[in-house]
């Protein structure tokens, strides 16, 4: 149903060309819009002219029009002038109308088409099918976003990405929930993964990024085909909130930098518990001071590098040592062996995520 805002928009143009008095009334004959400023017919007059037979018909000087939306009554127009010309004006203030329905349902279709096609409620022969009669590329090259903000910023931030794509058919700006929006972009050919990233910044620049706004764009994968859409979205849905986990940091996370942990994300919780049990035994990475944490940290940072990570911290090297050593006597676990390190990194990993999912089940 187009607005009442645009309705009244729409003939205050027409008036202003034409000079003709316009209004739209519902098939009840109630007013919608107007620009009548006093008009001598009734409710009952225009009701009973939307139940007869005829689609124009003259009462009082005024000329009735029936305003269809696929063969299915939707408005009554009535226009009146002074001018010889008033018919002809009515008719095409009703083709105008009639042609703000019908675009106004191609986009709802095509918003429709999208969200089922996103949570994989069509059928592979339905999605070309209706991809075809939408008139939708099925082979464009795509990638989905994912922008999650606070919720007083999610309407806004629809208008403000609307604006920075325009009137692009390739693009779709839509919502699944209302914890976020989601940009379906057609790519050019040849665009890459770089594109991609600067389109996620440049929707965060439209959104308006605060210094303490926790506002995440996340990204799937590039596909080619209609059909793969929902899958670039899922990706996107999982970087979303596996970037909140580990790279909380970030505002833009991809897909494909998501490394391990996309594996430990979908690890049930009851392994997770197992695997920390056997690495630290009655222990937790959660006792271990800050001073401690730091150093594993840093250590990390600094890809195993003594000399590096102790200039780093501002500590002899000696320091440094004595306090990987301590934690190989607490743990079992030599940071400086690179399996060691690996396991100790992802035990840290599968702790925060645990960590992550406990929040989520409150």
């Amino acid at each position: 149903m187009i607005s009442n805002q645009i309705l009244q928009s729409t003939i205050e143009g027409l008036k202003n060309i034409t000079k003709a008095e316009l209004g739209v009334h519902d098939i009840e004959g109630k007013v919608l819009v107007s620009t009548f400023s006093d008009s001598e017919l009734s409710q009952a007059e225009i009701a009973a002219f939307a139940q007869s037979q005829a689609d124009t018909q003259t009462i009082k000087n005024y000329h009735f029009f029936k305003v269809y939306d696929d063969h299915q009554l939707e408005y009554i127009l009535v226009a009146k002038s002074d001018e010889d010309d008033c018919y002809l004006v009515g008719r095409m203030a009703s083709f105008q109308l009639q042609s703000l329905l019908t675009a106004y349902k191609e986009r709802f279709d095509k918003d429709n088409f999208i969200k089922n096609l996103l949570l994989d409620n069509l059928l592979l022969v339905d999605i070309y099918n209706r991809a075809k009669k939408l008139r939708i590329d099925s082979e464009a090259p795509r990638v989905v976003f994912i922008l999650e903000a606070r919720p007083d910023k999610d309407q806004g931030s629809i208008e403000n990405i609307k604006t920075l794509f325009g009137s692009k058919t390739g693009d779709f700006i839509t919502a699944v929930d209302e914890k976020s929006v989601i940009v379906v972009k057609e790519l050019a050919p040849g665009d890459g993964y770089a594109q991609a990233n600067r389109i996620a910044a440049s929707i965060l620049d439209a959104v308006g990024l605060e210094d303490d706004d926790k506002t995440y764009i996340a990204y799937g994968t590039i596909v080619h085909e209609l059909k793969e859409v929902s899958r670039s979205y899922k990706e996107a849905r999982m970087a979303l909130d596996v970037g909140k986990i580990f790279f909380a940091e970030k505002n833009i996370i991809a897909y494909s930098s998501l490394g391990i942990g996309r594996l430990i994300y979908q690890l049930p919780i009851p392994l997770c518990k197992m695997f920390i049990k056997e690495i630290f035994a009655n222990k937790s990475p959660d006792d271990f001071d800050e001073e401690t944490l730091t150093t594993i940290n840093k250590f990390f940072e600094n890809n195993l590098n003594v000399s590096e990570t102790s200039r780093q911290l501002y500590i002899h090297r000696n320091t440094l040592v004595y306090r990987l050593d301590k934690l190989q006597k607490s743990t079992g676990l030599d940071l400086r062996v690179f399996e060691d390190a690996i396991t100790f990194k992802i035990a840290l990993m599968v702790v925060r995520y645990m960590k992550y999912m406990e929040t989520m089940d409150f």
